[in-house]
Order: structure tokens, then sequence, then C-alpha cells
């Protein structure tokens, strides 16, 4: 399997077009019959974690049987030529699943296929969360001293913080130099790791997913800086 995550910036004249595209191109995603699993997406401010809602960075994560079907998609795709069209920046990866736990609206989107993997190479994690309303003060005011840790991590490469709405289903995707680095943040980081204890404590979330992937290509620009073949 192939998993493609695009994150493009808007200018901010054609914002509107942003969120005409948000409803406009669930169709042609929709009838991409090779095209087993999408999310078009909003970001946090500068596309980061922690930060209220962003309008001028917008995502769309999709996933593939092939790379081939995938290229063709970036290739000849009304989603991506709209994304290219109103964007002034693209960062786009693509990703082999290593191992995902939970579920995504009711699914398991990532199949695992045979991991080509190589020791101590970079490795990326998506975690994602369906959070309660009664519960998104408590787990707003707890988020950003864990995305701080994160940013300060050894082995930290880039993290987005992406999601289906603004408040109530967030992503976030994290790039890692390799996965003890990942582990060491997750499990060792005082931050993080008690916010995972509050999670299981308070039941803050009504759907989660946590995924792992091999980078296969990268390419693009995001907040100015060229993450090409990371």
């Amino acid at each position: 399997m192939i998993v493609a995550l695009t994150i493009t910036k808007y200018r901010i004249l054609t914002i509107p077009f942003a969120f005409i595209g948000m409803a406009i191109l669930r169709v042609p995603l929709w009838l991409n019959r090779n095209c087993k699993f999408w999310k078009l997406m909003g970001s946090g401010k500068d596309a980061q974690v922690d930060a209220n809602p962003d309008f001028k960075h917008w995502a769309v994560l999709t996933t593939w049987n092939n790379k081939e079907d995938a290229d063709e998609f970036y290739r000849s795709s009304f989603v991506i030529t709209w994304f290219r069209f109103f964007g002034i920046e693209e960062f786009t990866i693509l990703l082999n699943p290593l191992s995902s736990h939970g579920l995504w609206s009711d699914r398991q989107p990532f199949n695992v296929d045979k991991p080509t993997k190589k020791p101590n190479s970079k490795i990326a994690v998506i975690t994602r969360a369906a959070i309660k309303f009664n519960k998104l003060k408590e787990f707003r005011g707890n988020i950003k001293r864990a995305a701080v840790a994160m940013r300060e991590a050894d082995g930290f490469i880039l993290s987005v913080g992406v999601g289906e709405n603004p408040f109530f289903d967030q992503a976030t995707f994290s790039v890692w130099q390799d996965a003890e680095s990942m582990k060491n943040y997750a499990y060792k980081s005082f931050d993080h790791a008690d916010v995972i204890k509050l999670t299981r404590e308070r039941k803050w979330y009504t759907e989660e997913l946590f995924a792992r992937f091999e980078i296969i290509e990268s390419w693009g620009v995001l907040n100015g800086q060229s993450f090409e073949n990371l």
C-alpha cells in the first residue's frame, strides 16, 4: 500500500477557493476507484499541531494499492491540479505502512504489507483522534505541552497538524530520524507520556489511531523549508 499526504499553502486571496475545494474535490476523490481511502483536511496555523486553525494550509491524504496509481493521481488528477493552481507551496510525502492500530471513521485505512524499512532509517507517524465534545477544553489545555516537547525532542524532523474539522477530529503527522527517537519521545518524554496517561484516564476520545510508516519519497516545500528526499 502507498499512503500519500500533501500539504498545500494557499495564497491569501485564494483562501475562498480552499473552502470551495473542500466541497467539490470530494467528488473526484469519491469517483476514483483506485483511491482506497481519502481525507480532505484543514490545518493549524503554519501547519503546526497545537495552533488554532489556519485557513492558508490544507491537506489531502490518500491511499493506493500501488505506486503507479499514486503517481497517476499526482500527474493528472483534478484534485492536485486544483491545489497547485491556487497554492504557493506544496509538500508531499509517500509512505508505506509498517504498523497501524485503531480506526479512522470506523475504518482501518492503512493495510500493512511486507515492510522494507532499513534499520535506523527515518520513520513517519500518524496519530489521529476524534475528541469528545465535553472533553475538548481539557484536551486543548494539555496538548500544547506535548506538541512543544515533540518539537524539542532529539531526532525530531518535522510535524504537521491536520484535521477534518478544526477542533474535534485532529491528526498529527511527524517524521523522526529513527524509530528509537520516536519511541524516546513517546514513552520517555514526561509531557507526552503524561498526556497519554490522561487520555486513558479521562477518556477524551471516541476513536483513535496510531500508525507508523517508512518513507518512500518526498518532495516540495513547507513553510519555506525544502523537504526533498527525506
